[in-house]
């Protein structure tokens, strides 16, 4: 569900429509993850119902490495939902944010080592991960 904005104005419209671009990918990013694990799991353990995985997303370590994720998309949610505008710091950091946990990594922390192995092996994680990429492209890193 999208949070509700504050009426938009100008420059808060402009941020505003970024941080939404960012949640929407980042949603389907952790979706295509999420299955990913749901097979993985169903493939050791057999076929689980839909409120099985939400309690095993919410208390399994298999799935825990995607609570970052959900994290993340709260935070922004809770961004958007606010009476305070978005500022193009508030965008800036939440994208560089993004862009540091999402490097998938065989040497990195452990969520960028599971982001890592996902993309290799899950052609679809490939596709999101190559999307939340464009989005990365499309605004300028800074540095600092």
């Amino acid at each position: 569900m999208t949070p509700n904005p504050p009426s938009d104005s100008g420059a808060d419209a402009v941020d505003r429509a970024k941080l939404t671009e960012l949640r929407t990918v980042l949603l389907k990013l952790h979706k295509t993850l999420l299955d990913m694990e749901r097979r993985d799991y169903e493939r050791e353990h057999g076929h689980v119902s839909t409120g099985e995985l939400f309690r095993l997303v919410l208390d399994h370590q298999q799935f825990g490495w995607l609570h970052n994720i959900s994290e993340f998309v709260v935070r922004l949610d809770e961004t958007l939902a606010g009476e305070v505008p978005i500022t193009p710091e508030d965008t800036r950091s939440a994208i560089g944010m993004a862009r540091k946990l999402f490097v998938p990594s065989e040497s990195g922390d452990a969520f960028q080592k599971r982001y890592f192995d996902a993309i290799q092996r899950d052609p679809a994680v490939v596709m999101e991960h190559a999307e939340l990429a464009r989005l990365f492209n499309s605004e300028p890193e800074v540095r600092g």
